[in-house]
């Protein structure tokens, strides 16, 4: 496990450990990077019970941000941020690498 590119925020790892307590799990946050949404790839998040030996790993208060290799290409100098608004809460990713997004930030373009 090498140290990730990311930055959890302290919101997002607040978020997470609340989670996985209520959820009785570890509080890791695996983040991966699917094809499909609007414009191409896609976010996934859910809770790990682990890291995979070849993740890279993050930690902000105690809690893990973990993401597959192939995933961080796509996503490496990435914030992930947990926001309220009256629209709902949701994690959020800020990516550097990112040309273009739907409006709900859900899917990204390279």
């Amino acid at each position: 496990m090498n140290a990730a590119p990311l930055t959890l925020t302290p919101a997002a790892a607040r978020r997470v450990a609340a989670i996985a307590a209520r959820q009785s799990r570890p509080p890791i946050l695996r983040l991966a990077v699917e094809g499909g949404g609007c414009s191409g790839f896609q976010y996934k998040f859910e809770l790990a019970d682990a890291p995979a030996p070849d993740d890279s790993v993050s930690e902000t208060d105690g809690v893990r941000l973990v993401v597959d290799p192939v995933s961080l290409d796509l996503i490496a100098g990435s914030t992930v941020d947990f926001v309220e608004s009256l629209g709902g809460a949701a994690f959020r990713v800020e990516n550097p690498q990112a040309a273009s997004g739907c409006g709900c930030g859900a899917s990204f373009g390279i």
